[in-house]
């Protein structure tokens, strides 16, 4: 029987007191493979992953998507208190895991990296796809005045989260415009955007304190990242350029890109078999 939303989601309290949502699939494994969605209106894990969880599951893995803390049917959070790294500790404490393997789009992976700088012992394998790293030093190929084409158009649906924006959030985000930014998906994005205006409301007065997610990856640990690492990332992505990809390649000694054409960036949604073929022969023979 095929994996739907109702029959995988899931629901656990953390030691903070927080309430995650998440969604699971296949049976226990170790390492783990969770799943890290990216911001944005509407962005769930199962919004993010509805494509992967069960072709990750099947090959074999258990696999675990939660909504982080501010997103989806979890917990509310004002931003200056968000924390992914410490959530993410105790979403596997709770869940009595020791290690997992991270797999994170975006903010996601911006979480996954940082992770791995600071709990080396609790991740066996690191995953990015158009890994979000923070302003840093200054970029060849990233606008110097502000922040990118799609992030604007990102930061836009927050403010509005209409049908209207929800279409031009998703026709920035991917390449092939026709074939994902349907009135039905941008309708549903939309939709479940706006049944959480508390989710809303805290990403908008987060950047009236400079930044909506304020908690960054050190850069200077990235060298440290021992775990096998495997960067996606899409070549037209207008959000968060590759040069992001670039740099970690560079400076994480046991890691390997991919770079797909065609693709931007959402490519575990875009080249969703591509994705988990890259994805399960990397957990497996890594």
């Amino acid at each position: 029987m095929p994996i739907t939303q109702e029959s995988s989601a899931r629901a656990v309290t953390l030691e903070s007191g927080v309430r995650l949502r998440y969604y699971e699939a296949g049976e226990a494994t170790d390492p783990v493979v969770v799943l890290l969605h990216g911001s944005g209106p509407g962005a769930t894990g199962w919004s993010n992953f509805s494509g992967n969880i069960e072709a990750i599951a099947a090959a074999g893995f258990h696999v675990l998507a939660p909504d982080m803390p501010g997103w989806g049917d979890s917990d509310a959070v004002a931003t200056v208190d968000m924390d992914h790294d410490a959530d993410l500790v105790g979403f596997l404490d709770a869940l009595g895991l020791d290690r997992a393997a991270l797999v994170g789009n975006s903010m996601g992976g911006h979480t996954a990296v940082r992770f791995a700088t600071l709990h080396p012992d609790r991740i066996s394998h690191l995953v990015t796809m158009g890994a979000s790293l923070g302003r840093g030093p200054a970029s060849l190929f990233g606008p110097a005045d502000g922040p990118s084409e799609g992030l604007k158009v990102l930061v836009q649906a927050y403010r509005d989260a209409s049908p209207e924006n929800m279409k031009a959030l998703v026709e920035i985000m991917t390449f092939d415009k026709q074939r994902f930014a349907t009135p039905e998906l941008t309708a549903a994005r939309s939709a479940a955007a706006l049944a959480r205006p508390d989710h809303l409301h805290n990403y908008v007065e987060g950047l009236a304190h400079g930044a909506p997610i304020p908690i960054k990856v050190d850069r200077a640990r990235i060298p440290e990242i021992a775990v096998p690492t495997l960067l996606i990332h899409g070549k037209d992505d207008r959000v968060l350029h590759y040069e992001t990809t670039l740099w970690l390649l560079a400076n994480i000694p046991n890691s390997r890109a991919v770079l797909l054409n065609r693709c931007g960036h959402w490519a575990m949604i875009e080249h969703a078999a591509e994705f988990n073929r890259l994805v399960v022969d990397f957990l497996t023979h890594s």
